[in-house]
């Protein structure tokens, strides 16, 4: 079977792409991460909603930048355009990670299936697979961008906002007009870095593990074989 470079190089890309964009889907999908938090942020007494109107709003909220809804809304909750205008914003980029991980997963289908049509199959790289080598430079980069995070999560919030909403300053809420923040504090935002960093961290683990066991499989499959005759016992060293 043939091997292609080109292949190997979009194989790990499109790898890193999947894990990165899965990673960051899990708590946009995963509704029942932010219900958990509700009784232990105290948004009871800080809102003084009911946990069926939190939910509300924040589904609403939730299926308006998912862009399952046209329309903004917050429950019970009054809004500004100001403040509505931020979560268009924030629609466009998690409708845009959800696409990342559709097409990543579609490309890396679309490469196994060419692969086995073609007879071509990504080429090693110092006997690593192109897994290897997405989940190490992935998870390298995000475990340091993690660690720099950790010691000022303040300050990497202001950064992500900065660089994810440049020019705009829509996104520091005034609570008295867009109370939606006072159901959003900065703790949950922080757990859900958290929890990305945690299955990023996961899955680079279990694609270079992977790597490593199919490395150690191919060694044993192209160890010559023992002489004729023999056990394969130390003493003769087969």
């Amino acid at each position: 079977m043939k091997e292609s470079k080109l292949m190997a190089v979009m194989t790990a890309l499109l790898t890193a792409l999947a894990v990165l964009s899965g990673s960051i889907a899990v708590p946009i999908l995963c509704r029942p991460f932010y219900y958990a938090h509700i009784r232990a942020m105290g948004l009871f007494a800080a809102t003084g909603l009911t946990e069926d109107q939190i939910r509300q709003a924040y589904d609403q909220m939730m299926d308006f930048c998912l862009g399952l809804r046209p329309d903004f809304a917050a429950g019970i909750l009054p809004w500004s355009a100001s403040g509505r205008d931020h979560f268009a914003d924030v629609a466009v980029l998690f409708q845009l990670d959800l696409w990342v991980l559709a097409l990543s997963l579609l490309g890396l289908a679309a490469l196994f299936v060419l692969g086995r049509v073609r007879k071509v199959r990504p080429a090693l790289a110092a006997g690593h697979g192109p897994g290897f080598w997405g989940a190490v430079g992935l998870g390298a980069t995000f475990l340091v961008i993690g660690g720099l995070a950790a010691t000022d999560f303040d300050r990497a919030f202001v950064i992500f906002h900065t660089l994810f909403f440049p020019g705009k300053t829509n996104w520091i809420f005034d609570w008295q007009t867009d109370p939606i923040i006072l159901l959003l504090p900065q703790d949950f935002f922080r757990n859900c870095a958290l929890l990305i960093l945690a299955l990023l961290v996961v899955w680079c683990a279990v694609l270079i593990l992977a790597d490593l066991l199919a490395l150690r499989l191919r060694k044993r499959r192209q160890a010559p074989p023992p002489p004729a005759g023999c056990s394969g016992c130390p003493g003769c060293g087969g």
